[in-house]
């Protein structure tokens, strides 16, 4: 059996200690929303360490949000909106927009990154990854 990269286990949304288990479960773009999993499936490491534990993703997901409103404006004026007094509410719409398509992907990878980047002592264990799941 192939373990995932630590890329392809972000990417997917993976348990971070085992890459196996799947930390969400349902779609990203779902009328149910996003449901992040107790525990690993594969594993079962708890992915909430403390209580108020994904608070920090909050953070997070606040840098995902200006880097994109700042790409999305750059990409609003090369694309041939002018930065003009008169086309302020365009870029407006443009910007909240793009916060509206980009909500669920700032959601569930905010909490990818703190879980794989951000968490002390939390590693990735080949012995776990190799084992079968219960």
């Amino acid at each position: 059996m192939n373990t995932p990269s630590k890329l392809q286990a972000v990417v997917e949304c993976k348990c971070p200690r085992c890459r196996k288990g799947p930390i969400f479960s349902g779609k990203m773009f779902s009328f149910k929303g996003q449901v992040t999993n107790e525990y690993c499936s594969y594993c079962h490491l708890r992915f909430e360490r403390e209580p108020g534990f994904f608070y920090v993703a909050m953070f997070i997901s606040y840098a995902m949000n200006v880097a994109e409103m700042i790409s999305i404006s750059v990409a609003a004026y090369v694309l041939g909106v002018a930065l003009t007094y008169e086309n302020l509410w365009i870029y407006v719409a443009i910007i909240l927009v793009g916060v509206f398509l980009f909500a669920p992907l700032n959601y569930r990878y905010s909490r990818v990154f703190l879980l794989h980047w951000l968490t002390p002592g939390l590693r990735f264990v080949p012995e776990l990854s190799e084992k079968k799941a219960a």
